[in-house]
């Protein structure tokens, strides 16, 4: 996850960049960001700390004195977040195709009531929903 977020220090360099994509890339570069690894030695990523282990109350913490929204990248680490309620808002993007296998979006053995916002229905098949916690 780490290289995939790495892009937006250089929104230049992608291909078709919009503007909402150019937004984006500000609002991600400006923010304070925690890398959760074991096997990453560094990051190099401005503003950016490296943590070993996850600890839900330093989060709730942060998420406490934080005046803004805190987004959860990674299924794993969402995972983490998922299971000791710290998660209140989930935003799915879901994309008409099929992968036999990989890393479950969602942790298994946890039940949430949610309800729904907001759904968006795109074009080319995607459907966005926003959840929150009930």
């Amino acid at each position: 996850m780490y290289e995939t977020m790495a892009i937006w220090e250089t929104p230049d360099v992608i291909p078709g960049l919009t503007s909402a994509m150019l937004n984006f890339a500000r609002i991600w570069q400006a923010a304070d960001k925690i890398v959760y690894s074991r096997s990453r030695e560094t990051v190099s990523i401005p503003k950016t700390r490296l943590e070993r282990d996850f600890h839900p109350q330093v989060v709730r913490e942060l998420k406490a004195q934080s005046p803004l929204d805190i987004s959860v990248a990674g299924p794993t680490l969402a995972g983490h977040a998922i299971r000791t309620g710290l998660v209140d808002e989930y935003h799915l993007l879901v994309v008409p195709s099929m992968l036999g296998g990989g890393t479950r979006v969602l942790p298994s053995n946890v039940r949430i009531k949610l309800g729904l916002r907001d759904e968006r229905r795109f074009t080319n098949g995607m459907v966005y929903l926003r959840y929150r916690t009930r």
